[in-house]
């Protein structure tokens, strides 16, 4: 018995694309003993900061799967909030980082060089979406990697202001969340915020914030930017960017309309203004391509990436176009950004994406789309159902006809699919998130969808 606890001798993934067939297993209701004891000391000890959903307490995980400290077994549909893109352990992913650490831990990127980080910067640079030249700045983590485009943003431009979306969620220092805008709770007594922020209606046709149907409307809220916020309160010379997630993750999973993102490119242009695309929960093959910005063919000035892109390992980046490259050797560092350990692993998971990882987010995406639209039509109180490749989302409703939220079933529900070995996650008002690891195959697709239909059958 390991100091973990019980070791059930489940197996990682046999290729890149299909982990082996193992299957939810609760041999004591958690949380058992052994969780119970580590959760009480967290109590005691860890800020009172954390959110910590369900008592889940982690010993090992493999491929889509994930033990707990008392030996139950969960298959993972949340993939540590879309981090372990690879699957959790993938052996590629260990070995790279294995090697790595054998070699050197540090050396500080921002002053010197070594191979890794020069790999990473041109493998980046040459998979972001778009003809232009890019250039990459290599971060710890996604809400440094938006503080770095706000700045990057503002020197390149000569301008101050930005613009984000309500629902948005990019971060939570203090530039990041300035920017965000998807829960009260994430900025309530922080304030005063970063000047210059303002915050205009996403792309979310299922909850219109001007009660228009879409494609009726033309796009009303990406037009209503130049017809009201620009001829009243902003004018677009003072703006550096717009900073959009093409898919909101913490908002709800919202996939906007496929024209929206193009017309907020073209507005971009005719102003001037940057387009900054946050792919920290999108990226590294989640919906199917490398970025999800590609689905609706444009190329962002900036585009920012995090999560996925390290397999669980801390490490971010932003990737610009040259013509928006334009600060100064100095003008911005990180002592850890660009980790030679942490470059390891990121090189090892685009390499598993670009292989069959992506692919295989597009196919199981479509079946896992398909399986919860099926439980849409057995369950009234699923309200609406989208996503792209393996990141979609669930809307719950207390009624259909008036949409009311009903952020009660999603806690409920994350708590019974917990019981029974699936590990959820809610967001936005009353959404669901599923984004399960890219390793995922049919058998798990089928698992979780069943697990699902049974909570369901409980809580609805």
């Amino acid at each position: 018995m390991s100091a973990g606890g019980p070791r059930s001798g489940f197996a990682g993934p046999a290729t890149a694309t299909k982990p082996s067939h193992d299957y939810p297993r609760i041999v004591v209701p958690p949380p058992g003993p052994r969780a119970r004891e580590v959760v009480e000391r967290d109590a005691r000890f860890a800020s009172s900061c954390y959110i910590k959903e369900y008592p889940l307490v982690v010993a090992r995980g493999r491929g889509a799967m994930v033990e707990d400290v008392d030996g139950n077994r969960f298959l993972d549909f949340m993939a540590g909030i879309a981090v372990a893109a690879t699957g959790h352990s993938h052996p590629r992913v260990v070995a790279a980082i294995q090697a790595a650490a054998a070699d050197f831990l540090h050396i500080c990127g921002s002053d010197f060089h070594y191979p890794a980080l020069a790999d990473l910067c041109e493998r980046l640079a040459r998979v972001a979406p778009g003809p232009s030249p890019k250039r990459t700045f290599v971060t710890n983590s996604g809400t440094e990697a938006v503080e770095g485009a706000i700045k990057l943003a503002r020197r390149a431009t000569g301008r101050t202001d930005i613009i984000a979306f309500k629902g948005a969620f990019h971060g939570r220092t203090y530039g990041a969340m300035s920017l965000t805008c998807s829960k009260v709770k994430q900025r309530a007594g922080f304030g005063p915020f970063l000047p210059g922020i303002h915050h205009v209606p996403y792309g979310y046709c299922y909850r219109c914030d001007y009660g228009k149907t879409y494609p009726e409307c033309a796009l009303h809220c990406v037009r209503t930017l130049e017809e009201d916020l620009f001829s009243r309160e902003l004018s677009p010379n003072d703006v550096a960017a717009i900073f959009v997630e093409p898919v909101q993750g913490e908002g709800g999973y919202v996939l906007p309309p496929p024209d929206w993102l193009p017309a907020l490119r073209a507005l971009c242009d005719r102003h001037g203004i940057l387009l900054v695309a946050d792919e920290i929960q999108s990226g590294i093959g989640r919906t199917g391509r490398m970025f999800a910005v590609e689905h609706s063919g444009v190329e962002p000035d900036i585009l920012l990436t995090a999560k996925g892109l390290g397999s669980g390992m801390p490490i971010g980046a932003i990737i610009a176009t040259e013509e928006a490259t334009r600060w100064e050797s100095g003008a911005h560092g990180s002592t850890f950004g660009g980790n030679p350990v942490c470059c390891a692993a990121a090189l090892a998971t685009l390499d598993l994406v670009e292989e069959g990882l992506a692919d295989n987010a597009a196919r199981m995406g479509e079946r896992l789309l398909n399986g919860v639209r099926a439980l849409q039509d057995d369950f009234a109180v699923i309200g609406d159902v989208r996503g792209l490749g393996l990141m979609v989302g669930v809307e719950f409703v207390r009624d259909r006809e008036t949409r009311a939220p009903a952020p009660e079933i999603v806690s409920a529900l994350e708590r019974a699919a917990f019981d029974r070995g699936l590990l959820i996650l809610g967001c936005g008002r009353s959404s669901l998130r599923l984004a399960p690891p890219l390793v995922v195959d049919e058998e798990d697709v089928n698992t979780g969808l069943g697990i699902l239909r049974q909570c369901l059958g409980e809580v609805a």
